[in-house]
């Protein structure tokens, strides 16, 4: 993954925000919609693309176009580095690879624990029936 590229891939819109401002809102557009086709990119391999769709499904439509958007700030500049750094980042933990599980076997100890307390618990049960039956 080449962040440069990506960067320079991203197309942005600016539209009116829902957000803080009062009037200064009803003005001006500062709501940054970042949109980023991941299919037509350049800086990422197949399997890094594969891996993007899979994890990042609930963000991405039909045409294949993840987007995102930021309305924080009264400021357009500064809801642009937002939307950035929250796509850097989601992108940056889609990639990861998750570590592969280790099996283990349980501890002779933890197997002899268990075994006394099924026999304590058997022993319990059994206490409860009538002893004259």
């Amino acid at each position: 993954m080449n962040e440069e590229i990506i960067l320079n891939e991203l197309d942005f819109k600016a539209v009116r925000s829902s957000g803080p401002g009062g009037q200064h809102a009803n003005k001006t557009a500062t709501r940054v919609e970042l949109s980023f086709e991941i299919s037509a990119s350049q800086a990422l391999s197949e399997k890094e693309k594969e891996r993007i769709f899979k994890k990042l499904s609930g963000r991405i439509n039909k045409e294949g176009v993840l987007k995102m958007a930021s309305e924080d700030s009264r400021s357009q500049h500064s809801n642009k580095e937002l939307v950035i750094q929250n796509f850097l980042f989601e992108l940056k933990e889609a990639l990861k690879k998750p570590k592969p599980r280790k099996k283990t076997k349980p501890t002779k100890a933890s197997k002899i624990k268990r075994l006394k307390a099924k026999k304590k618990k058997s022993e319990i049960k059994a206490n409860r029936k009538d002893p004259l039956k």
